[in-house]
């Protein structure tokens, strides 16, 4: 039951083999058993979730279910749910109550779906470890002295677990991605603006996105078709035709371009993450694929360039976040100037201060010329890197992650070590483009390892067709950690 996909549980629902309460109830038992140690969920209501899934059998009952109707979904933390505590992570949010749903909340709604929960991750998405949670650390369930990956690393274990089957995440410069290579599953951060940020929470505008998070690229087609869609409510959501992200899934691969940078294969990659992202290649050789070598030369300046934007938008965001309207006031302060930098100092953690401080910096009057602007441009370059690349290939792969999950408090002291984590995914968040990791094999450590794959804006159908061909020949995905 526990390594089923979504299309085996769907139909398992249709055929009355299970109940949604009865599946649900699994789930909820796992969490139970697991949390207390692998710290995946902050906010657990069986309440709400059985009766969701009283409510998605009375659809299936009626005929009236779609392949979403009646499965658990996770739902991170960063995504406003009515009747939920949602918190981000973070002190701040911890006491706060969501009045309405975020757009991705509503679409699981009306397809049925059963939110069993809501994941950890990062304070307020900022953080590469999920490490930076109000709520503790999320632990790897490969190995319990490693992250997860962030900061969807909550989703990611979960699933990695078997605490749920898929779980929603949002990916700022590689949340979704690098968490999912971290802990052997797939996600997809789908184009800019796909996917409806209304009710979730900002961190950084023009990079956040919202996506899936599941063990299989099937499963992400299927979670894809529910979550995209337009929606006025958010200014940069796409008005596009509806598409079926399932459409392409068992086309051959064969003839396909695939662009290797070279800029991906050198220092600072782990010989054995190497290897297994080598040899992921080669499978895809077997079946047919051209490899085509790319350049994408300013690969070296997307992590600066992402640490002048990120927190220029993040300290923007964040300045909401004030003591008055909601969420986290200090108890005692002299005046109201007083409550404001207490409430802020006391609710905030020391990565999102970090972040807020370096974007009120390079805004400032003086620096603003010198750092934000030269950021916008070069962000610029790296879209026109792509471009080019894509001239010549289909899809771009290499390794998600430089190495695999670090142990906890690894890099905690050293915030560039850190950052670096993100150096192959952070560029396609600045182009805006879709890029997604798949499971491809293990290090010596046990670890797991992850392949990214990043296609041409709108080509998510193409990226989920050939991660879903990859999967079919190889089991990489359906391996589970013994817990």
């Amino acid at each position: 039951m526990l390594n089923k996909n979504l299309k085996e549980l769907s139909g398992m629902l249709a055929g009355r083999e299970i109940s949604s309460v009865e599946l649900t109830q699994e789930f909820l038992g796992r969490i139970e058993a697991l949390n207390p140690e692998i710290n995946a969920f902050i906010t657990v209501d069986k309440d709400i979730s059985l009766k969701q899934a009283q409510e998605a059998d009375r659809r299936i009952a009626q005929g009236n279910a779609g392949p979403m109707t009646g499965i658990p979904v996770a739902q991170k933390d960063i995504f406003c749910a009515k009747g939920w505590r949602t918190t981000c992570g973070s002190k701040m949010l911890s006491n706060f109550v969501s009045p309405y749903d975020a757009h991705v909340i509503e679409r699981f709604d009306q397809a049925g779906a059963v939110n069993i929960g809501k994941t950890n991750m990062d304070e307020f998405a900022m953080g590469s470890s999920n490490e930076t949670s109000f709520f503790g650390a999320v632990k790897n369930p490969w190995d319990r002295r490693a992250v997860p990956g962030g900061s969807s690393g909550g989703s990611a274990a979960a699933i990695a677990a078997r605490m749920a089957p898929v779980a929603t995440g949002t990916d700022t410069g590689g949340s979704i991605r690098q968490p999912a290579a971290l802990c052997g599953i797939s996600g997809i951060k789908p184009t800019y603006g796909v996917v409806s940020r209304y009710g979730m929470i900002a961190f950084a505008s023009s990079l956040d996105q919202g996506g899936p998070m599941g063990k299989s690229a099937q499963d992400l087609s299927i979670m894809l078709n529910v979550m995209a869609g337009f929606d006025s409510r958010d200014s940069t959501s796409l008005d596009r035709p509806v598409e079926d992200y399932s459409r392409s899934l068992d086309e051959s691969v064969a003839g396909l371009r695939i662009g290797i940078p070279k800029q991906y294969f050198g220092e600072g990659l782990d010989p054995e993450v190497e290897k297994v992202v080598q040899d992921a290649i080669s499978q895809y050789e077997k079946l047919g694929a051209k490899i085509v070598e790319v350049s994408l030369p300013n690969t070296r300046l997307s992590i600066p360039a992402y640490y002048v934007i990120a927190p220029a938008e993040a300290s923007s965001n964040l300045s909401r976040y004030d003591g008055v309207r909601y969420g986290f006031r200090a108890q005692e302060y002299a005046d109201l100037v007083d409550m404001y930098e207490k409430s802020r100092a006391q609710g905030f953690g020391a990565e999102v201060k970090r972040r807020i401080m370096v974007g009120t910096y390079v805004l400032s009057h003086g620096y603003y010329d010198a750092y934000y602007i030269q950021a916008q441009k070069i962000r610029r370059l790296i879209a026109r890197d792509f471009t080019e690349s894509f001239a010549k290939c289909d899809v771009i792969m290499g390794p998600t992650s430089p190495s695999t999950a670090f142990d906890l408090g690894e890099k905690g002291d050293d915030p560039v070590q850190m950052y670096l984590s993100d150096i192959y995914t952070i560029a396609v968040n600045l182009a805006g483009l879709p890029g997604m990791s798949i499971p491809a094999g293990f290090a010596s450590n046990g670890r797991p390892v992850g392949l990214q794959i990043v296609g041409n804006y709108f080509s998510e159908a193409k990226m989920l067709n050939v991660a879903h061909q990859y999967q079919k020949n190889t089991d990489w995905h359906l391996r589970m950690p013994s817990i």
